[in-house]
């Protein structure tokens, strides 16, 4: 009886089987759409980056725009002309060769164009911009950033080759002058912006960041403090302006670290301190007075410390006296490790040259030196710097 039910039960539940099969295929078929459905979706989390710092793109509303749009009008592009005279051809020594072909060989001078960058400074038409831009210029022209293709001529008012800066006039008024940043408002990390003519395809905006601040010990200037950034500066970015992300002026680029001549993200500008010091004194007296007292220095290596017993390697050791000059007249001596300049503590043979430039002529300037394990106290009455050639080629300079 049993055996009968089961039976029964697996006949019915085979045919089930074949009748929803049977159905499955049928609808499987002629409506097909039935079948589908769809995946419900996952969430996917993802961590969004904080805002940027301020002053970066973050706080510019992700762009650059604004600050470009702001720095643009105070760039100027700078081309100067300069007439060459090659040298005479060797055979026109010889009369017999001169008395058959004359003076035709005999050098005629030949033009040579250099072009930059400048940045407005003023409303009544002074621009700053390097002094290797302009340097042995017969003529120099300047075009504005006012969309009408303005070319006007422009004078030097003055230049200082130690920092590698010039001033010009052109004779215009209601200029859009730059807004200078804060001395000392940069850190590493900013994001600036390089603004001005690379290669004189016409007004470039490159963006980057400050990887460091006060470069010295580059061979560049004679005073190096310099800005170093990512932004890609270009032979003809020289005496263009290097801004923060508000726009206002943090240097004037000036040098690239290249070796194939362009650039390879090492760029370096003068900072906005050293600019307007220099900037201020050739407007007002037409060149640059710094303070000098006679002495010749070196860095003070580890090993140099260790031999004048010292605790560290700090202070400049001073290798020559000028005989007759300040320091010689208030007791400097040769060997003598300087250490601070009216208590200005002495790092290395750079920041004694600018804490010593910085020094007012006829002033009378303290100057603490270690002699024979004994810390003196000098008083020297400080002199004018005497005029030096320039360190930087006047073309873009390079680091090879």
């Amino acid at each position: 009886m049993n055996l009968i039910n089961m039976r029964k039960l697996w006949l019915l539940f085979a045919q089930s089987v074949t009748v929803a099969l049977g159905v499955l295929f049928i609808v499987a078929l002629f409506k097909p759409d039935l079948l589908h459905w769809q995946a419900q979706p996952q969430h996917l989390t993802v961590q969004q980056a904080p805002p940027g710092p301020a002053g970066g793109p973050a706080a510019a509303g992700e762009s650059f725009a604004p600050a470009a749009q702001k720095v643009t009008p105070s760039v100027v592009n700078i081309f100067t002309q300069q007439k060459v005279r090659t040298p005479a051809h060797p055979a026109l020594q010889d009369p017999i060769f001169r008395y058959f072909f004359g003076d035709r060989l005999d050098a005629r001078p030949r033009e040579v164009s250099n072009l930059g960058s400048g940045v407005i400074v003023s409303p009544n038409g002074y621009i700053l911009t390097n002094q290797h831009v302009v340097e042995a210029a017969d003529e120099i022209q300047v075009a504005l950033a006012n969309g009408q293709t303005t070319t006007l001529p422009a004078k030097v008012v003055g230049s200082d080759p130690e920092t590698d800066l010039a001033v010009l006039k052109i004779e215009a008024d209601n200029l859009p002058a730059i807004t200078f940043a804060q001395a000392d408002s940069l850190k590493v990390g900013d994001w600036v912006l390089a603004v001005g003519n690379p290669f004189g395809v016409g007004q470039t905006v490159t963006a980057g960041i400050v990887s460091a601040l006060g470069r010295t010990h580059l061979g560049i200037n004679t005073f190096e403090n310099f800005i170093q950034t990512d932004a890609a500066i270009n032979p003809g970015n020289s005496g263009g302006a290097l801004v923060d992300s508000a726009g206002n002026l943090v240097g004037v680029n000036s040098a690239i670290y290249s070796r194939s001549g362009g650039s390879q993200g090492i760029g370096f500008a003068i900072p906005v301190s050293i600019a307007r010091q220099v900037m201020e004194q050739i407007v007002q007296s037409g060149s640059v007075t710094r303070g000098w007292v006679g002495i010749e220095v070196q860095d003070l290596t580890p090993e140099l410390a260790e031999s004048f017993n010292l605790k560290s390697a700090e202070g400049a050791l001073i290798a020559g006296v000028l005989k007759g000059g300040p320091a010689d007249a208030g007791g400097v001596r040769p060997g003598d490790i300087l250490l601070s300049v009216n208590a200005n503590k002495v790092s290395d043979s750079g920041s004694l040259l600018n804490l010593i430039a910085d020094l007012k002529p006829g002033m009378s300037a303290r100057l603490t030196v270690a002699r024979k394990q004994q810390t003196l106290a000098l008083n020297v009455r400080v002199g004018r710097r005497p005029a030096q050639p320039a360190l930087a080629p006047p073309q873009e300079p390079e680091l090879n």
